[in-house]
């Protein structure tokens, strides 16, 4: 929290001032009886250390009730200021003790830290200033304070009174304009404090975010178990169409279980020809069909039906494949890869039209 040593200076001689020119009357008189008393003693206070005791302990107690309302108000004072800049802060951690602050080398470096200086320099400002003008509150009140001597003790000490008053508020005048400085400079050095570097900010958003660091590994990671699952599924599918060479897409059809045949893998270059090798080490039909590879690679994803635009296509490969399965079991006549599928040319991304760009994408391009 930021805080002001000054504000809390000014405020409780402020304060503390007013209260003491406000009920001077009553400690006043409560201090008169305990110096008449102590001028006065009787013969057994002098020779009874308990009446004595008693004696004194009675004035006392006057004195302090007088002084109830001056601590009170100053009490008021010294809560207020905390108040004033930032609010009121409670921490029992504070109160343990730390062996740490009896460090000498710690002490030396906060004794010659930025901080440290600038409360020096503060400390030099402000007493060049209060010491000038107190002396110049002094030196313009140096006639009456010689005239006491010829007045009445009761016009004397009224007036006395009243020089002391008035040089305290000139004094204490100038500690408000050392607050007054003070309280916006603690209030940036406070911000400032709290201002996080470079590096604070990185963790912090590591934290928060995540390291992008791990947070690439761990999209490698699951890349790598999701290709791993994809080619797990490679080995039960129906037929791989491919490109030959750039794509690659396995296809699974199960009667009365699948609305259309499904994609259960696919990808390009070096998944491919993964997909491929895999295909032939498991026995799985290897169809070169590129406008079909491409068309479905580009509109399709793992788990997804086919479109319906393609199938047709894709039944005629299917039809192929069981064909090739018969004649794998029965022989026979070997039956005739498809070749000229059809496949629309907006699905192929080799023939479909550019799509329409707008105003914007025109005028950039």
């Amino acid at each position: 929290m930021p805080r002001s040593r000054e504000l809390a200076t000014c405020l409780m001689l402020l304060v503390g001032g007013s209260c003491v020119w406000a009920f001077s009357g009553p400690v006043v008189t409560s201090l008169d009886r305990i110096m008449v008393a102590t001028l006065s003693m009787e013969r057994a206070a002098a020779f009874d250390p308990v009446v004595l005791f008693n004696m004194l302990s009675a004035h006392l107690l006057d004195v302090a009730i007088a002084m109830i309302p001056i601590a009170f108000m100053m009490t008021l004072a010294a809560m207020a200021a905390p108040l004033m800049l930032g609010g009121w802060l409670f921490n029992v951690e504070s109160l343990a003790p730390k062996f740490s602050k009896l460090n000498p080398i710690s002490g030396f470096g906060n004794m010659f830290s930025v901080n440290s200086l600038v409360e020096l320099g503060k400390a030099v400002l402000k007493t060049l200033l209060v010491g000038t003008v107190a002396w110049l509150a002094i030196r313009g009140q140096i006639d009456a304070v010689l005239g006491l001597g010829v007045e009445s003790l009761k016009t004397a000490g009224a007036h006395s009174a009243y020089l002391l008053w008035t040089s305290f508020i000139t004094i204490v005048s100038a500690l408000i304009l050392i607050a007054v400085l003070d309280v916006p400079y603690q209030i940036w050095n406070y911000g400032r404090k709290l201002r996080m570097t470079r590096e604070e900010v990185k963790q912090e958003h590591k934290e928060s975010e995540g390291d992008p660091h791990v947070k690439g590994k761990i999209r490698a990671m699951q890349r790598a178990m999701a290709r791993r699952r994809m080619m797990a599924e490679v080995p039960t599918a129906d037929v791989v169409v491919t490109n030959p060479t750039h794509y690659a897409v396995a296809l699974k059809y199960t009667e009365g279980k699948m609305g259309a045949p499904k994609v259960v893998a696919k990808g390009a270059d070096d998944i491919a020809a993964k997909i491929r090798e895999l295909a032939r080490e498991h026995k799985v039909p290897l169809l070169e069909a590129p406008p079909l590879a491409r068309a479905l690679h580009t509109h399709t994803e793992i788990g997804d039906e086919i479109p319906e635009a393609l199938y047709t296509a894709v039944a005629e490969v299917l039809a192929y494949v069981f064909q090739l399965r018969t004649f794998g079991k029965f022989g026979g006549d070997r039956p005739v890869e498809p070749t000229d599928l059809a496949v629309p040319k907006d699905l192929d991304p080799a023939t479909a039209p550019p799509k329409t760009r707008g105003p914007k994408n025109r005028s950039r391009q």
